[in-house]
């Protein structure tokens, strides 16, 4: 078989928003097959058995068949290169952790060119991903060496993408939680910054530190001594201590204090340097080294005989628990205390270096604390213990068994009154018991750390134990119920004069006291001040309306262009105005040339109504008039005559409409009609507001109408309406 030619990836383009595809962001190719276009799969000698041998699990690939082993049937009966692109690629980020079901492949009006797109929550995780079924499908087709190893190696390659592109698990998982409840969600940095909802309704998380968390109360939960003077003072249970600057002072204060004792990093985290129970001179001076270098300060504790426990708080309460346990090996004769580990500890599945792992894989070269028990134990990590020798290896490390559901009520109270009095409303509170079913009291139980921003992982994936919910705890936390995160947004779509419905529909919203924000044509306008010149109908512009905290409501005139290029800017819309299908003629770089397709990209704006939202549409459009059916909330048709098909069929049915009777604009709902109060004839508002067509008022009112500005403002409004653009830029 002659070698074919590559693929031909002719542009790529990351649609960030809901668009002519699906609701959620996709990385859209342009292909061309080349030779290809005229060998589907069936045609290339062993093309199909090469390609199911390295990658068997596209045989749960359902495809259009609707049915595990779907593919596989498209693959024998044939199918174009372009097709099993789309499926190799998803396959990939499948395995590479990052699930994703959805794939659509579709032809062009140029021979052997398609458009290809796929699922990916993160671009350049796209890109990779893309890259290398690029690499693997051509190794395939062309019957080059390509082995499982080198898939292994490809899909080792996205999941580095991944760790270093997608969320940390913690952040990931309030994510989710807001996705769930459709609170929408905004990435603010390449980290974990992120902007739950829009405008003055949203939130901001960074990991699991929230808007409300204190920066004093971080501040103190930093500095473990005061924390515990503070936490004391408040009659909450802790060890005593005492913070120390040298091995001989931390020998004199164990000594006070009656041994055994801890010694760790006054502002440490994640239990380094922390080393427990001693019991010597020689082991309370070794654990200072250990500690110093890890904190600001070194303290000295009484230790507290038990378990530690990790309880997490948020908002007030518990509402996840995990206890730690310590961490043994057992000798036999012949193996280092490090060939031990490796053997009968880092193989668990559940360890790992990665921070999504429950437990963490233990390195002596990294822990010197291990070490230091080791050497208490009379060993060190070369040495080889006895045969049957139990040898502790960890104290500490290993919180990750959950035991939410036997928490104490009484140590609930204690837990949750100490992050208050820190001032955090989200904080890992360190508590060593014997057994947390007990009040901390009646066993000698106490509070030994206040942490802000812990790590949810323990909760989120526990070692042993049921999973807990703590992201939608967090989520709950952060939008009690009835709150949705959400600010009216109303999305413009079509050509006909949309940059004056969109000045129109802000103006009376600004008229009903809420601070507004607009995107159009005209530029980026903030209330009456324009602060950005030049066309804003794109996916940035609209965005930073969206992330500005003053914007109690968002106006955003979206062109077909913006939708094709980028997506709409946000998820969700109360408003959704579509006024016509023209401009076909301008988008042949994007394959569209006819006004029937237009159909595909306008309808986007009307799939993101919300179901409480509503649809506003043209009435004298029929194909816009047909979107009605696609609108998961109401309906109101607008259009010169109440006699329009689709208009008089809607208030039939009960609905609502706007349109012109004797020069005044009537709002009608099923045969209740009404004349908009405080606007006078038609003819003479031309004569003083001249240059606004009657659909385009008919547009707005409607869309006005339906946020429920009442409707004497309305009327005043558009009387008073003037499209003052220079005014603006000043």
């Amino acid at each position: 078989m002659s070698k074919k030619n590559d693929i031909k990836l002719l542009r790529t383009r990351y649609l960030r928003g809901p668009n002519i595809w699906t609701y959620r962001p996709v990385l859209e190719v342009w292909l061309d097959l080349g030779e290809l276009e005229d060998h589907p799969s069936q045609t290339l000698p062993g093309f199909n058995d090469r390609l199911i041998a390295l990658l068997p699990s596209l045989v749960e690939h359902h495809c259009g068949v609707g049915e595990r082993g779907g593919f596989l049937q498209r693959l024998l009966e044939g199918t174009w290169a372009g097709h099993v692109l789309e499926h190799v690629v998803i396959e990939l980020l499948n395995l590479a952790d990052m699930p994703t079901g959805f794939g659509q492949t579709r032809s062009t009006s140029q021979h052997g060119v398609y458009r290809m797109v796929f699922r990916a929550r993160e671009e350049q995780v796209a890109r990779t991903a893309l890259a290398e079924g690029h690499r693997l499908l051509m190794a395939v087709i062309n019957d080059e060496p390509f082995t499982a190893a080198d898939v292994q190696a490809a899909v080792s390659r996205i999941r580095a993408r991944v760790d270093d592109c997608y969320l940390g698990p913690s952040t990931a998982s309030i994510v989710a939680a807001a996705t769930d409840r459709r609170i929408p969600h905004i990435r603010l940095n390449d980290g974990n910054l992120v902007q739950l909802g829009y405008g003055a309704s949203q939130r901001r998380i960074w990991t699991a530190e929230t808007e409300f968390t204190s920066a004093i109360g971080e501040g103190i939960a930093h500095d473990k001594d005061l924390t515990k003077s503070l936490l004391a003072s408040c009659g909450v249970p802790v060890p005593e201590g005492e913070l120390v600057d040298s091995p001989e002072t931390a020998w004199e204060a164990a000594q006070d204090m009656g041994l055994p004792v801890v010694v760790k990093p006054s502002d440490g985290n994640h239990g380094r340097g922390v080393s427990l129970d001693l019991k010597t001179r020689e082991e309370v001076e070794a654990a200072f080294r250990v500690a110093e270098p890890h904190g600001s300060e070194v303290i000295v504790e009484r230790f507290i005989r038990g378990h530690e426990h990790r309880l997490l708080v948020v908002g007030g309460r518990v509402v996840a628990a995990a206890r730690g346990e310590t961490a043994w090996v057992t000798g036999d004769g012949h193996s280092t205390v490090v060939q031990l580990i490796d053997a009968q500890l880092n193989t668990d599945p559940r360890r790992g270096l990665e921070e999504d792992y429950p437990l963490s894989r233990i390195e002596l070269d990294k822990d010197e604390a291990v070490v230091l028990d080791l050497q208490r134990q009379g060993l060190a990590p070369g040495s080889v213990p006895a045969a049957g020798r139990e040898v502790l290896i960890q104290r500490n490390g290993n919180v990750a068994i959950d035991c939410t559901d036997a928490v104490h009520p009484e140590v609930d109270r204690v837990v949750s009154l100490a992050a208050r009095i820190v001032g955090l409303d989200i904080a890992g509170v360190d508590v060593v018991a014997q057994d947390i079913s007990r009040p901390l009291g009646a066993q000698g139980g106490a509070i030994v750390e206040v942490n802000a921003g812990p790590g949810l992982l323990m909760h989120l994936k526990p070692a042993e134990g049921a999973p807990r919910p703590v992201g939608r705890a967090i989520c709950d936390h952060l939008f009690p119920e009835g709150e949705s995160g959400r600010i009216p947004v109303v999305g413009v779509a079509g050509s006909r004069d949309t940059h004056h419905i969109a000045q129109l529909v802000a103006w009376l919203l600004h008229l009903s006291g809420r601070h507004t924000g607009l995107a159009c044509r005209d530029g980026l306008f903030l209330d009456r001040r324009r602060v950005e010149a030049g066309d804003s109908t794109h996916f940035d512009a609209s965005h930073r309306l969206l992330m500005n905290r003053l914007v109690q409501a968002a106006v955003i005139e979206n062109g077909a262009a913006a939708i094709l290029r980028d997506g709409l800017a946000y998820d969700r819309c109360q408003v959704g105005i579509v006024t016509d299908l023209d401009g076909a003629q301008d988008l042949g770089e994007f394959d569209i040339s006819q006004d029937e397709q237009m159909f595909k990209v306008l309808r986007t704006q009307v799939d993101v109504v919300l179901s409480q939202g509503t649809a506003v549409l043209n009435a004298a459009e029929e194909r816009v008039a047909e979107m009605a059916g696609l609108c998961d909330g109401e309906v109101i048709f607008y259009g010169l005559s109440p006699n329009l098909p689709a208009l008089a069929a809607h208030r039939a049915q009960g609905g609502r409409a706007v349109f012109i009777r004797q020069q005044q604009v009537v709002l009608a709902t099923g045969a209740t009609e009404a004349f908009l109060p405080d606007l006078s004839k038609l003819g003479s508002w031309h004569e003083r507001r001249g240059g606004t067509a009657d659909e385009t008022l008919l547009a707005a009112v409607a869309a006005a109408w339906a946020l429920g500005i009442p409707a004497p403002l309305i009327g005043t409004g558009i009387e008073a309406f003037q499209d003052n653009s220079a005014e603006r830029q000043r």
